[in-house]
């Protein structure tokens, strides 16, 4: 069995969308001064680095992130290269087999250097819904910052997939993964008011 890792490694230097919350990071307590342990405190953005949305982040009446079933953030997972395209459609995806898998992972190497915040990057057309749905998908993970751009006010990608049930995983780390189908894991941390979550994202090859 082997354990690879998805995640975008938290740190002070993260980049967060542009005018949200930093995550920052900075010990409280040092083990000098408890004379112990050391303890330390974090805060930031639902959605920097590597998270998931919960609907109630686009739909006020939408479940809250520790209302979802844990059983939507695992399990098997297809991932799927797609490059050079400022957007995926359905017929991008034509030639997909979607098969023993309800989860789909899309590496499209659009945002390079994780060390600031991309000027462009893929989105998802909102004709990816109903696409996916009808394959049985009900979770779209992506390499990206979000599914739409960062510019867009309608949201059409994140509703799009919303009305078919079909959760949003973002900032993936996949450029050292080779296409395959894999075992997801991605469970957000259980916030009882949250829109949403960072998470560890782990994919498991047998």
């Amino acid at each position: 069995m082997k354990l690879i890792d998805i995640t975008m490694p938290l740190n002070n230097a993260t980049p967060p969308w542009p005018g949200d919350e930093p995550f920052q990071y900075q010990l409280t307590f040092s083990m000098e001064e408890t004379g112990s342990v050391n303890v330390g405190q974090f805060k930031g953005s639902n959605h920097i680095g590597t998270h998931v949305d919960a609907p109630y982040h686009y739909d006020s009446e939408g479940l809250k992130i520790a209302e979802i079933p844990l059983e939507r953030f695992t399990g098997k997972a297809l991932l799927v290269s797609i490059e050079g395209k400022s957007k995926i459609s359905a017929e991008d995806l034509q030639h997909v087999d979607f098969r023993n898998v309800d989860k789909v992972l899309f590496k499209t190497n659009s945002w390079k250097d994780r060390s600031k915040f991309p000027e462009t990057y893929t989105v998802i057309g909102e004709d990816m819904g109903p696409f996916l749905h009808e394959k049985g998908i009900n979770l779209i993970g992506v390499d990206t910052p979000s599914v739409d751009p960062e510019t867009s006010k309608k949201l059409l990608g994140h509703h799009s997939l919303y009305n078919h049930d079909i959760l949003i995983l973002e900032g993936l780390q996949l450029a050292h993964v080779t296409p395959d189908i894999y075992e997801l894991m991605a469970f957000p941390l259980k916030m009882e008011e949250a829109d949403g979550s960072p998470v560890r994202a782990v994919l498991k090859k047998s």
